[in-house]
């Protein structure tokens, strides 16, 4: 049978050995700790700690700021140190909550938690949204307002991205070898959300070991399969993991629920069981610390807040100076220029590079080779589009679809003339959604 895939795709070298067998690691901060209060999309958390209080791991620092928003939990225990505008990951600055860390973890009594046969589904969501579940594949979204769709009985599928297939990140897959039992758990929760779907995990082919486990901890699950996928970045996009699990296909116009899906990526199944049958809120993560400036690559478990210098101590620091460092991985992360910044709930990794290769390639002019086009996973002319955007023309680059753009990078890196298409077509594409805004 073959493997299921999409159309497009590329297969750089994944880089993955560096830290794929390197068990996780638990991980303490000494220094203090920054939460900024926008970890997540919607609106920022609201502080509900002042100046001078003492906090213990598991209390509430800041409420969720709306619906569509997320509360905030400390992670250590210690005193609020200040209540300020700091740097976050993106380069930006945050209002953002700092406490001082005591070192003792002293954490405070969580509420019985109930049976989940007891709970109702409206129990459930509250659990995961008084948790701060959000979304921890790297867009933020609140995981409660995820799974309260207007119509859940139109909801077929609840599919796991257990893709991973961004370069060099293993946490996912360390997740899935060593705790898969977590991620059955959060699967099941949410299946009791909705009566109509059937669960589906989504997994790289070049996981082999992954879909074993999956496989016998859901061999007798009836509403739940294990689907081995064709290797090849992006599948864990949203839009190629649906196509490719169900056939059904979603454009920018819509969300997953559109189309009868929901999807969540590891980490955010494996916070919902710790929310709703430990009790416990999203206070830690995740990280892979690696690429080739790296001395001891590895995963970690990281408590949100905890400086991103330190963390990379933790994996030995660097054996070589950094010329490039990446928050996510090296296709749709993100360049940083400082690690004096907290590790966030969507911080899925640090990547350390010798060489900024990227930053000495030479563009020339396009050959009109086509390689863009057969690579583009949303069947686009990344070439003409990147024309359109260096020529400020927004409405051909919308006559053409630009905005189906899922800014993936699989053009620019096949590119035999090295011309920054994602950067170009991504530029304008921010352009025209921000027009597009006003005008609603």
């Amino acid at each position: 049978m073959a493997l299921l895939t999409f159309k497009g795709g590329i297969h750089p070298d994944d880089g993955k050995s560096l830290a794929k067998d390197k068990a996780i690691v638990e991980v303490k901060p000494k220094g203090d700790l920054v939460y900024p209060v926008s970890q997540h999309i919607g609106a920022p958390a609201n502080p509900v700690v002042a100046v001078g209080d003492h906090v213990l791991k598991g209390q509430m620092i800041a409420e969720a700021g709306g619906f569509v928003s997320a509360p905030i939990y400390a992670s250590v225990s210690g005193t609020v140190k200040a209540i300020a505008p700091h740097l976050n990951p993106t380069g930006g600055r945050v209002n953002s909550i700092v406490i001082e860390n005591d070192g003792e973890y002293k954490e405070v009594e969580y509420p019985e938690v109930t049976p989940l046969e007891d709970m109702s589904k409206e129990d459930i969501l509250n659990a995961i949204g008084t948790a701060g579940v959000v979304g921890m594949g790297g867009a933020g979204f609140p995981t409660r307002v995820k799974l309260s769709p207007k119509e859940p009985e139109k909801i077929d599928y609840i599919i796991a991205n257990c893709a991973e297939c961004e370069p060099y990140i293993t946490a996912d897959y360390r997740t899935m070898i060593e705790t898969p039992e977590k991620l059955v758990g959060g699967m099941k929760i949410i299946l009791r959300l909705f009566d109509n779907a059937k669960g589906i995990f989504g997994v790289e082919d070049n996981k082999p070991d992954c879909i074993e486990k999956l496989k016998e901890l859901t061999k007798d699950e009836p509403r739940i399969e294990v689907m081995a996928l064709k290797t090849k970045y992006p599948q864990g996009g949203e839009r190629q993991l649906i196509y490719a699990t169900t056939g059904r296909a979603i454009n920018s116009a819509m969300l997953p629920a559109d189309a009868g899906c929901v999807v969540d990526n590891v980490a955010t199944m494996v916070s919902v069981y710790q929310a709703v049958v430990e009790g416990k809120p999203s206070m830690e993560r995740v990280v892979t610390v690696s690429g080739d400036a790296v001395a001891e690559p590895g995963n970690f478990r990281v408590p949100f807040g905890m400086n991103q210098q330190e963390l990379v101590e933790a994996a030995g620091g660097f054996k070589t100076e950094p010329e490039k460092l990446i928050s996510g991985g090296p296709m749709m992360g993100f360049s940083m220029f400082s690690l004096d910044v907290p590790v966030t709930k969507t911080s899925s990794s640090i990547l350390g590079f010798t060489k900024d290769e990227v930053a000495k390639m030479e563009p020339s002019a396009c050959i009109n080779c086509g390689r863009c086009v057969e690579a583009c996973p949303s069947r686009l002319i990344p070439s003409r589009l990147a024309d359109y955007a260096e020529h400020h023309d927004e409405e051909k680059f919308t006559k053409h679809e630009g905005l189906e753009c899922m800014e993936c990078g699989s053009c620019s890196f096949v590119c035999p003339a090295k011309r920054p298409l994602k950067q170009a077509i991504g530029s304008m594409r921010k352009i025209a959604l921000a027009n597009r805004r006003k005008k609603k």
